[in-house]
């Protein structure tokens, strides 16, 4: 594992190493000069010349998810169903003026192309646009911005959602709903969202006929949703259950679930890889290659690490996709070996003000959050309160929890349970948020939680950190006819500090 955590790395991230094997992926070749740091230029620097877009702007009826940003580089994933020509970005520091241009790439219809945009500088914002150029017409996207990593003390601020669930129309799921929480989390510039999964629910298809392209459909489903906050804010994936996207179901072909929704996340999101910037899984995976479910960066002061328990257990963790009963004793499912130690090595040599976590659930399953922190091999007891971890995992030292209160982790972040909760353990946060587009604004698995503040949907969450601390808050959303009196859209429903 890079050890990068312990400090800022300043190098660019490698441009090609680690690209998906599945994606069609294109280098851009950038004209124009490097973008000026925040200082006065020096007497006698060339001028960039200026770059206009070209045609009638909106021509082009795609999506762009931003992904594995750094502090000097960001990938944007392009993707059109049904439009080809070629795509190319116009970049700048200030709006409106574009002192670089990208070459143009073939875009395939229906063919995500993922463009790198590198040698950027740290702590920069930068505005773009894609420019479009097809057979029935060209032109240029709205114009939108990202920001670079910042220098450690800088302040910034990221998002999160849980559970999004678009197959559960009308109990869980509103289209209209969802659009409004994405813009609204869009207009906050956030620096990047984290989606906590079960967001691409595999298991509604029939096992008996189920096929590559339905399950990559549920992957396209979302990206005219993502692209609202994609296109600004780079975008995080968490495996959830419902993804299907696991180990267990592995036969040795390409033919099975697991790698049609593997492979599906990874050529319509970019995901990180280990390399300078990240560290993550190197294991390659046969039909799929890097699986890219489990990784940590360092982002100005935090440390940031997305864990999964699905591709690392042998066995199902939590509903089998080919029908049967959940199991029952929780000692036999695992975030694996390779994970654990990685998992402490990251949490070990991160010198990092914030430590922040992030998983679908503790333990990939069950209901609630501190209140089974204390079970199986995150917690080291078994349901009937013994302590049986040192038999039941002879190689590691100690549970997952104990980890993070070694290491001073901050906050722990799940979904899983479509609820917002904030609890604490040992001075770990536990915090579940929320769906972002329950239409009923349901408080769901709350007997689950023993203690704890409690809200019901929908809504995202934002977190802020800064040099005096990270700010946690709940963005409540309602449909506009749900809204009255103290009960509007961007309404903060309930905020902490964590010092």
């Amino acid at each position: 594992m890079p050890s990068g955590h312990a400090r800022r790395r300043r190098w660019p991230a490698p441009r090609s190493r680690f690209l998906p094997a599945v994606a069609s992926v294109a280098v851009l070749a950038l004209s124009g000069c490097r973008p000026q740091e925040a200082t006065a230029a020096p007497s006698g620097s060339p001028t960039p010349t200026p770059i206009t877009p070209t045609g009638t702007e909106g021509v082009f009826r795609g999506s762009i998810v931003l992904g594995r940003p750094t502090d000097r580089s960001v990938v944007a994933n392009v993707w059109s169903v049904d439009q080809a020509g070629t795509v190319s970005l116009l970049v700048g520091t200030a709006p409106g003026q574009y002192t670089r241009r990208t070459a143009p790439v073939a875009l395939a219809a229906d063919t995500p192309v993922e463009l790198l945009l590198g040698d950027l500088t740290p702590a920069t914002r930068y505005y773009y646009r894609l420019q479009f150029d097809g057979a029935a017409g060209s032109g240029p996207s709205a114009e939108r911005s990202f920001r670079t990593a910042p220098v450690a003390g800088g302040t910034f601020r990221f998002g999160l959602q849980g559970d999004s669930h678009p197959e559960r129309l009308r109990s869980q799921f509103d289209s209209v709903l969802y659009v409004r929480t994405l813009t609204a989390a869009a207009a906050d510039s956030l620096d990047f969202y984290v989606m906590l999964g079960d967001d691409f629910s595999v298991d509604i298809l029939d096992p008996a006929t189920i096929t590559a392209a339905q399950v990559r459909q549920r992957y396209t489903l979302q990206r005219p949703y993502l692209g609202i906050i994609g296109a600004m804010s780079p975008v995080f994936l968490v495996n959830g259950n419902h993804e299907q996207a696991a180990r267990y179901l592995l036969d040795g072909t390409p033919n099975n679930p697991a790698v049609w929704a593997q492979t599906a996340r990874n050529t319509l999101y970019a995901q990180p890889a280990p390399d300078a910037f990240y560290s993550g899984n190197p294991e390659q995976v046969s039909h799929i290659g890097l699986l890219r479910n489990f990784y940590a960066f360092t982002w100005g002061d935090a440390l940031f690490v997305m864990i999964d328990p699905y591709w690392g257990s042998p066995v199902c963790v939590d509903n089998p996709f080919f029908g049967g009963d959940k199991r029952s004793d929780l000692w036999t499912v695992t975030h694996g070996d390779a994970q654990y130690q990685w998992l402490k090595r990251t949490l070990e040599q991160s010198s990092a003000k914030y430590k922040f976590v992030f998983a679908h659930h503790v333990m990939g399953t069950g209901r609630g959050g501190v209140e089974v922190a204390r079970l199986y091999e995150w917690g080291g007891r078994s349901p009937n309160g013994t302590t049986d971890f040192a038999a039941r995992r002879p190689t590691w030292p100690v549970p997952i929890h104990q980890l993070f209160v070694q290491n001073k982790v901050s906050a722990f972040f799940q979904g899983h349970d479509h609820i917002w909760v904030r609890q604490e353990l040992d001075g770990v946060v536990y915090q579940a948020v929320s769906e972002p587009a329950d239409p009923n604004y349901s408080l769901f698995n709350a007997d689950a939680y023993t203690t704890g503040v409690k809200f019901p949907n929908s809504g995202y969450t934002r977190v802020t950190v800064s040099p005096t601390g990270a700010k946690v808050e709940y963005v409540r959303m309602y449909k506009t006819t749900d809204e009255t009196p103290g009960r509007t859209s961007g309404t903060v429903a309930y905020s902490y500090m964590i010092p």
